[in-house]
């Protein structure tokens, strides 16, 4: 309670290394060389979905509970822990560890030592994963103290210098801003930044109530704070990282490879110094978020197997599964990953912020339960288009939803089946805010 504010930075850093991992390093430079002279506006998508989302879907968890399941008090229990099971394998170590790995030894490794094996790699990285993520007491700390301040200082040193130095001038774009705007928040989903968020809560809010902030407005208020540090590092890093990318010159073709994008970067702005600084700002981008993705799996398995399933297990289990699926590569893990994003992203947004903004008005459950079947409903429309399930059908019903240019399209759906359905609750829905 005595140092507030070193607790809030150590909070704010640690949301920050939790969030920055490998997809957050490699998207924002493809997002710039993609949306050229328009790349403002495809920072203002990135940030919607990468940024803001997550953090209310931080608060979405704090305000309720110790973690997302706790949702359940609000909305359904069985449904939220269905879709609590669906995210932590998504984020853990089916997508979001793999990458952690692969982009690891694709940028952070095999630059610098171009005869290592991937398998060998994957071995190393995981191991050290596995170690760090035995303790899960002292994550928040290892990460926030020690690792994001040196990973932070890499970065800037990279975005300060190419900004300064930029070799190119950002090239005229095929893209309007809408459409800008629309591959930023597509590619945001790319982050898992949502889907971690409501996972990492419990982390946080465990993290603080062990630092003597019991009460749920102290940890409200200290999760806002830490959040708004996490966000403005983000924000910076994002931006310059997307500017860099608008400005690189590189070809744009239909294999582009991401992680090669980063890597040609950070050679042209610190020359042979380059490839050394992005190697270990990528090593520990990605370490920071494997230890508490993986860290968050293990306890969220420990849990719903009433134990059956030990902490320790599952931390060994992760990190074997996600060692094998990394051995496939960044790009490869992508390509799969997006049509499973694109379809939870949505639903999880959805939840998180009709419960953070009509929570303390809306009390009954319904409401929330229609959004979110409406939300996966037509998130299934992409899912039925991508397996060419009813193709024409769901291609027409699709285009035909509003700001579906923008990848949008489920907002007003879901958000006309809340507000119908509080509106005709039989409950007493709307009760005066307190």
């Amino acid at each position: 309670m005595r140092n507030n504010n070193g607790a809030i930075i150590t909070l704010g850093f640690a949301l920050f290394a939790m969030f920055f991992g490998a997809g957050n390093l490699i998207l924002p430079p493809f997002i710039g060389l993609k949306s050229g002279t328009e790349w403002f506006y495809a920072i203002l998508g990135f940030i919607t979905t990468g940024i803001i989302a997550p953090l209310i879907s931080l608060i979405a968890v704090v305000q309720i509970g110790h973690n997302f399941t706790d949702i359940g008090k609000r909305v359904n229990k069985k449904m939220i822990t269905i879709l609590a099971f669906i995210i932590i394998w998504l984020i853990g170590p089916l997508i979001g560890i793999p990458r952690t790995g692969a982009t690891t030894f694709e940028i952070g490794l095999q630059p610098v030592f171009p005869g290592l094996s991937p398998i060998i790699s994957a071995v190393i990285f995981f191991a050290v994963t596995g170690f760090l993520a035995i303790s899960p007491s002292k994550i928040v700390d290892i990460i926030g103290k020690y690792l994001t301040p040196v990973l932070i200082l890499l970065l800037l040193i990279l975005i300060a210098v190419g900004i300064i130095y930029s070799p190119e001038t950002p090239a005229t774009s095929t893209l309007s801003h809408g459409e800008s705007f629309a591959l930023g928040f597509h590619e945001g989903y790319q982050t898992m930044d949502v889907l971690s968020a409501v996972i990492f809560a419990g982390i946080i809010i465990t993290t603080i109530t062990e630092k003597g902030f019991t009460q749920v407005s102290q940890r409200v208020k200290m999760t806002i704070m830490a959040g708004l540090i996490a966000a403005i590092c983000l924000l910076v890093i994002y931006g310059g990282l997307v500017y860099l990318g608008a400005t690189s010159g590189y070809p744009v073709t239909d294999d582009l490879s991401r992680t090669k994008l980063l890597l040609h970067i950070s050679n042209s702005v610190l020359g042979q110094y380059g490839t050394y600084i992005i190697s270990v700002a990528i090593a520990l981008a990605c370490l920071t978020t494997a230890i508490a993705l993986t860290s968050a799996f293990a306890s969220f398995m420990e849990k719903i197997t009433n134990g059956k399933s030990g902490y320790k297990v599952n931390v060994i289990f992760c990190c074997v599964l996600a060692a094998i699926l990394s051995v496939k590569g960044v790009d490869e893990i992508i390509n799969y990953a997006g049509i499973l994003l694109g379809f939870v992203y949505p639903v999880v947004f959805a939840l998180v912020m009709y419960l953070v903004f009509f929570g303390k008005i809306v009390k009954s459950k319904a409401p929330y339960v229609a959004a979110v079947i409406i939300s996966t409903l037509v998130s299934s429309l992409t899912v039925f288009q991508y397996y060419g399930i009813a193709e024409n059908f769901t291609t027409s019903l699709k285009d035909s939803l509003p700001l579906v240019q923008h990848n949008m399209e489920w907002v007003l759906p879901s958000f006309l089946a809340f507000i119908i359905t509080a509106l005709f609750s039989k409950n007493n829905t709307f009760a005066t805010q307190e």
